[in-house]
């Protein structure tokens, strides 16, 4: 898929990454629509000019409304960036919450497999279409804080690579953006300012470098999420110890935020 010319469906798209990816791609020449639940964050995106569709991704029949009216509305539509997800922290050792674990799976993995099932049989019918997943370099080495969220986000990863591999003989494209820890209001609102945390501007800047690079893609890695990325590729010594040592300067750091 060009970086021109398309018509691209963002979920989370209101606020953090999703809304700064959107209007990068809307820069770019592309019509951008933002699909979120935050009625308060919709209204904000359209106030600036965006087309926002109402959905909750932990809803199976929401998740195919959406698919259905943005195809009605926009029948060009040939992309979506599966960005939409919730990170909440628990405490396994009190029981956790089954809650947080039903949310999350849903929201973060369900929900974008729902909606590319929803959006595929149109999207061949495209002479170019892609698909985005965003997961996360904790897909490659966990947050102890967050065990479901990272689980998720390994496990999106997995579907993308599944999806890829049935669709390699087809014009869709299937993408993977992961991010390192950004500077944005997933946790809470001290993540936004965080200093240990990559700045949401600069992130955006190097993700559209690469994605303007021309260059095929599979996944799209900043330098930044790069240690947790191929943090298995020095065998498992290695590997266990960046673990231990990533873990425990994520859990002093977020002590010192609560």
């Amino acid at each position: 898929m060009k970086m021109s010319g398309n018509t691209v469906l963002i979920t989370g798209g209101a606020s953090g990454i999703g809304l700064s990816l959107a209007i990068e791609f809307r820069e770019l020449g592309n019509t951008v629509l933002i699909a979120g639940r935050s009625k308060e964050k919709l209204m904000k995106a359209e106030a600036l000019g965006f087309k926002t569709y109402s959905v909750d991704m932990t809803d199976a029949t929401s998740i195919v409304t959406l698919a259905k009216t943005a195809i009605g509305d926009f029948p060009a539509l040939n992309g979506v960036i599966q960005n939409a997800g919730i990170m909440k922290s628990e405490n396994l050792l009190t029981g956790g919450n089954s809650a947080i674990q039903d949310e999350t799976i849903a929201t973060n993995l369900l929900g974008p497999m729902r909606l590319t099932e929803a959006l595929l049989p149109h999207f061949l019918k495209q002479k170019s279409a892609a698909v985005f997943t965003v997961t996360s370099g904790l897909a490659f080495v966990p947050l102890n804080l967050n065990p479901t969220y990272c689980a998720t986000k390994a496990g999106l990863h997995s579907y993308t690579e599944s999806l890829r591999y049935q669709l390699r003989n087809t014009a869709v494209a299937v993408i993977e953006i992961a991010p390192p820890y950004v500077q944005t209001e997933l946790t809470g609102s001290h993540q936004s300012v965080d200093p240990h945390a990559m700045p949401l501007k600069e992130y955006v800047a190097e993700t559209m470098g690469i994605l303007k690079s021309g260059e095929p893609l599979k996944e799209v890695l900043v330098k930044r999420v790069l240690p947790l990325r191929f943090a298995g590729d020095g065998g498992r010594e290695k590997y266990e110890a960046f673990f231990l040592q990533f873990n425990d300067a994520m859990t002093a750091n977020r002590a010192g935020k609560v």
